[in-house]
């Protein structure tokens, strides 16, 4: 969805009246014959913008039709795959005997996909969507092959960097190329299209990893995707790459016009200052940087001997804390960062920080309350299954793409949206849901209990996140001054980068919060509550829910061992609950000036 919305003026629009013909603006920007402000506009247009406009126009109402079914495909097998590898980190990690550092993993994947989506937008637009996509993919695989051919967890964990870009990067540029196809009212829909497949495999991927681990190694789950994805990927990278050699035959795709540019402007120096500067590379670097240095310590904290006493941590956290400093004032400089990852104008917009915020917060409480930990404690403390505990915690999946998908049809069909409802009756069913945790934490839980509290936390998340999505890129259009035409929709693809962005920033601290209640507490209660002819063994337990799991249900280890995770859950589900204050109250700042825009 995070697009250089210059392009919006000359996208075909998809509705039900099949694809809309171009205006005049296409002409300007793919004509190179004219002058004046026509090659102006064309000499703005970045080589991947104008690229895409001209494959587009080679697209017939069903040639779109399947790459749209194109796009599905790829999105069902990144989901797919995201519910069986699911299934399988907390036994990757338990192999290496660091099931503690799960939470780490998460935040490297946390600091990855939250950087990485304004980047991979504007690469799209810098070389070509198809080019975007063959690294993503590329990523991807090669993240596949690491984890499943690492030995310890320090290289499964850098995996993480690969995979997480990669699938990060399809799921961003999916957005894209639904923005490049779409028109806005029309967006909130087809932008849920790459979510639908939650509603199947949610179901199977819990299964396919149960079988994988009861018949062969947690290490096939990875990478029999290394395989499967190409493969998938294969019917979009075609129709992209053979609609590109049409337009080309066409005459749609010409050269810019040279005799205005001079040599000094096409050296490779020159190049790779354009290219720094419109991928904002300084910010990106100092965002990232200053992330990973704050987050990743507080989940380490527990594994040091001196714990908060290692001045390492601290060296680590402070460089962290002038990094993230110096990014706004690196993004404030024109001269610095042109194209910045997060333009100061946005920030004078109580609407879009409110969304940003509400964002950031609703995401750190899933990372707080659910993701990491949870599946571990109904598998130790519960004594579930993998094929029930799987489809328990993925049920957030499944109920918020449904949400979502009633919310998006819903909007569309209101003859002037208003989008803040869904916003607040999301925010109190997101908290509702924390409550219902927090009474269905003990042993004697029901698993209909638990299905339950993870369908009204995923139904809260849905209307949340596809309204308030909608809102922060109604506010750039409306809450902006505007100067010259064109602008308000320069805001809109920036503000919805910066919305996922944040939005993945908080599953970062989310994941480093949760890590460093767990680091900091089953230690010390497995040492105090264990049997002492085991209390030996506590930092295998610890480190190993396979461990964990070994002794017997209803033994006075196993009992220990689940008391521990009981009482550590209710610490965090506790943190959440708090986490929710925030969350309820940006819902309640969210306004915006006018009504969404219909087009």
């Amino acid at each position: 969805m995070a697009k250089d919305t210059e392009y919006e003026a000359h996208a075909p629009l998809m509705s039900g009246d099949g694809v809309h013909e171009y205006g005049s603006v296409t002409d300007v920007v793919l004509d190179s014959s004219g002058s004046g402000s026509e090659s102006d506009a064309e000499s703005d247009v970045q080589d991947g913008v104008r690229r895409i406009g001209a494959v587009a126009r080679t697209w017939s109402k069903w040639g779109l039709v399947v790459a749209y079914m194109s796009i599905f495909l790829m999105a069902f097998t990144v989901s797919l795959e995201g519910q069986v590898t699911y299934s399988l980190a907390a036994f990757a990690v338990s192999s290496f005997n660091n099931h503690s550092l799960l939470s780490t993993v998460y935040v490297v994947q946390g600091v990855v996909n939250a950087v990485i989506k304004p980047p991979m937008a504007k690469i799209a637009d810098v070389f070509g969507r198809l080019e975007a996509f063959c690294i993503s993919v590329f990523l991807c695989v090669l993240g596949y092959i690491q984890m499943s051919a690492s030995q310890n967890v320090q290289t499964y964990a850098s995996a993480q960097i690969f995979y997480s870009a990669g699938s990060t990067g399809l799921q961003i540029l999916q957005q894209v190329f639904i923005a490049d196809t779409s028109d806005f009212l029309n967006r909130a829909l087809f932008s849920s299209l790459p979510d639908s497949p939650f509603l199947v495999t949610v179901w199977i991927g819990p299964a396919i990893a149960a079988a994988i681990l009861a018949n062969s190694s947690w290490r096939v789950g990875y990478a029999i995707w290394a395989v499967i994805l190409p493969i998938a990927f294969l019917p979009l990278a075609m129709s992209l790459f053979l609609n590109g050699r049409k337009a080309e035959r066409m005459g749609l795709l010409t050269k810019k016009r040279h005799d205005a540019v001079s040599s000094e402007d096409d050296s490779p120096h020159a190049i790779a200052k354009r290219l720094f500067h419109d991928l904002d590379v300084g910010g990106t670097l100092l965002l990232s940087a200053g992330l990973a240095l704050i987050l990743i310590p507080l989940t380490l904290v527990s594994r040091s001997p001196s714990g908060w006493h290692d001045p390492k941590l601290w060296l680590m956290i402070l460089t962290g804390m002038v990094l993230l400093v110096l990014f706004p004032l690196w993004e404030s400089r024109p001269n610095l960062a042109p194209h910045p990852l997060l333009p100061l104008q946005l920030l004078k917009s109580r609407t879009f920080c409110a969304g940003c915020a509400l964002g950031f917060f609703y995401f750190a409480v899933f990372y707080i309350a659910v993701q990491p930990y949870f599946y571990s404690y109904l598998l130790v403390a519960l004594n579930l299954p993998v094929s029930r505990a799987g489809p328990i915690t993925q049920t957030f999946s499944f109920a918020s793409t449904i949400a979502a998908l009633l919310a998006s049809l819903i909007i569309r069909r209101l003859s002037v949206p208003r989008p803040r409802p869904f916003i607040l009756t999301g925010a109190v069913l997101y908290t509702v849901a924390i409550m219902i945790l927090l009474h269905t934490r003990t042993r004697g839980a029901s698993v209909a209990s638990l299905f339950a509290a993870q369908t009204a936390l995923g139904s809260g998340a849905g209307l949340m996140h596809v309204a308030t999505q909608l809102v922060v890129q109604a506010a750039a259009s409306t809450d902006i001054p505007h100067h010259g035409h064109g602008h308000a929709q320069q805001y809109v693809g920036v503000a919805t980068a910066s919305f996922l962005t944040l939005v993945q920033v908080g599953a970062a601290v989310g994941s480093a919060v949760s890590g460093a209640v767990w680091g900091r507490l089953v230690p010390g209660k497995l040492r105090a509550y264990l049997p002492e002819h085991v209390k030996g063994d506590a930092e295998k337990i610890y480190a190993s829910v396979v461990v964990a799991c070994s002794y017997a249900w209803g033994s006075p280890e196993r009992e220990a061992i689940a008391r521990s995770y009981q009482e550590t859950i209710t610490v965090l589900l506790w943190v959440a609950l708090v986490a929710c204050g925030p969350v309820l109250a940006m819902a309640m700042l969210l306004h915006i000036k006018q009504s969404l825009p219909m087009k």
